[in-house]
């Protein structure tokens, strides 16, 4: 009985997406369109249908084992639900080829600045260049004691399977969770009208951003520390403190400063994004030269910010392979 509820309402969330599909698409082709009470109703008949069929219970066979994978309703359910996906993936993105093969003359301006960048502009860029590397270089130091401390309390390994210990890790770890889903765009929108339109608020943006994310891997580490130390230490009657300075703290002081210069790497790319909603830096430029259209400088730009990635990318990669094989 408990299977055969699992199986229905699973086959039910098939059924249902693919009669929505199939709804959205023939609305899209403008052939007609099924109300969401059929798309419900058709939905149920198919799944209580296939609840009763003979070899399989649906989406989710018992059965599905003995049989190849194209001799089975499993099989080609997957292959429909698959080919299903696509399509409507397809129209939803607006996928134009025609567009993509034969209008690239539209990128005629930018292409010309590319080849031809007006270094006229190179003194002004530079400085909102080095404005995004301080930024982001702040945001990660900034965020570095946050993740650092926070990181323990997200550590199940650490954490007593106490009432307390799994209320403070539950609590980090969702705040965690939910700062590092919002997107370091959207902290700049929110900052900007907060502090007002500058680098300051890119900072603060990448700053929030950046403590989640570590906080994540760095918590991460931790859980994969050797135990021996860990219980050594503990024998001896240390407190919750002593234990981490003393076994925790040297197994993941190397990793640690890896992941925050790969952070700074990350924070470096992520501040020309946040500069296009008033978070300065360089893609604040970025953005005001291309509403004004002036392709020389967006191609300077462009040529800029391929160039500070590329050394910040060969940096960090050679500092991190350093820091995680001692």
């Amino acid at each position: 009985m408990k299977n055969s509820v699992k199986v229905f309402l699973t086959d039910s969330l098939y059924w249902l997406y693919i009669w929505g599909g199939i709804s959205y698409l023939l609305s899209k082709w403008e052939i007609f369109s099924l109300s969401p009470l059929w798309v419900i109703i058709l939905g149920f008949i198919s799944a209580i249908g296939l609840l009763f069929t003979h070899k399989s219970v649906g989406f989710i066979s018992y059965n599905k084992t003995n049989y190849k994978f194209f001799k089975s309703l499993f099989g080609w359910e997957v292959i429909f639900l698959l080919v299903l996906t696509f399509v409507i993936g397809w129209n939803v993105v607006e996928i134009n080829l025609y567009k993509f093969f034969f209008q690239f003359k539209n990128a005629g301006g930018i292409l010309s600045g590319l080849f031809h960048p007006n270094f006229e502009m190179l003194t002004p860029m530079l400085k909102a260049l080095s404005e995004t590397i301080y930024l982001a270089l702040l945001a990660t130091v900034f965020a570095v004691p946050f993740a650092f401390v926070l990181s323990f309390f997200a550590a199940r390994n650490l954490m007593p399977r106490t009432l307390v210990g799994n209320t403070l890790y539950i609590i980090v770890r969702t705040i965690a969770t939910f700062f590092r889903s919002v997107e370091a765009l959207v902290w700049a929108i929110i900052f900007t009208v907060w502090v007002g339109i500058g680098p300051f608020a890119g900072m603060l943006a990448l700053m929030i951003h950046s403590v989640a994310s570590l906080t994540k891997l760095y918590s991460e580490q931790i859980e994969n520390i050797d135990k021996g130390p860990v219980e050594a230490i503990m024998a001896t009657g240390a407190s919750t403190l002593q234990i981490w300075m003393y076994a925790v703290i040297p197994q993941i002081i190397s990793p640690y400063l890896a992941f925050t210069i790969y952070r700074w790497d990350i924070n470096v790319r992520m501040a020309t994004i946040v500069g296009f909603v008033g978070g300065g830096g360089i893609g604040l430029a970025l953005m005001q030269q291309q509403q004004l259209l002036r392709w020389h400088n967006v191609g300077l730009i462009i040529w800029l910010i391929a160039l500070i990635v590329w050394i910040m990318d060969m940096m960090s990669a050679k500092i991190r392979q350093k820091l995680l094989n001692n």
